[in-house]
């Protein structure tokens, strides 16, 4: 099948790719807190991840990110979510979500900001990107045998974030 037959058009509805990964040691998980002069989200925690560049694979995107943000090297990152995010604009985003455990190495800061391990349980207590509340909770009950899940962000009429987990 040559380019032409995959139907791609600009009067179509597009997303930009990206990654966002979640690393478990035992009970606390890596996550980075944004630097103060990050565009988006700085001072809050969010996962380690970002966009997937062209001609790079998102399994190869998920590792790159992990690695220049955090200075690891994860080899056993799982999918174990995507989500569509609906902008309300013609490019929305498609957010590959991934689990790894801890394998070694000292983390380091990135530009992005400060990874940090923070126990599970102290979650609620910090300034979280407010998706975070909810997707984090499922990614981290998430086994290695459970299916993939799938989740359609968007925005309200009050431009208030909307999240609806999908059934299969």
């Amino acid at each position: 099948m040559g380019r032409e037959e995959q139907g791609v058009t600009h009067d179509r509805y597009m997303i930009i790719p990206r990654t966002l990964v979640f690393i478990t040691r035992g009970q606390e998980v890596l996550l980075l807190k944004g630097a103060p002069t990050k565009r988006l989200w700085a001072g809050l925690y969010n996962g380690i991840g970002g966009h997937i560049e062209r001609g790079e694979g998102i399994l190869a995107a998920a590792r790159r990110e992990v690695r220049e943000e955090t200075g690891l090297n994860v080899a056993n990152l799982r999918l174990c979510g995507v989500v569509m995010i609906d902008t309300g604009e013609a490019i929305g985003i498609g957010l590959y979500v991934f689990r790894g455990n801890y394998d070694g190495g000292d983390v380091k800061p990135s530009p992005e900001g400060t990874a940090e391990w923070v126990r599970q349980e102290t979650l609620s207590d910090l300034p979280l990107v407010p998706d975070l509340f909810t997707l984090l909770p499922r990614v981290l009950a998430h086994g290695e045998n459970d299916p993939v899940f799938v989740a359609h962000y968007f925005y309200d009429d009050r431009d208030m974030l909307q999240i609806r987990f999908e059934i299969s």
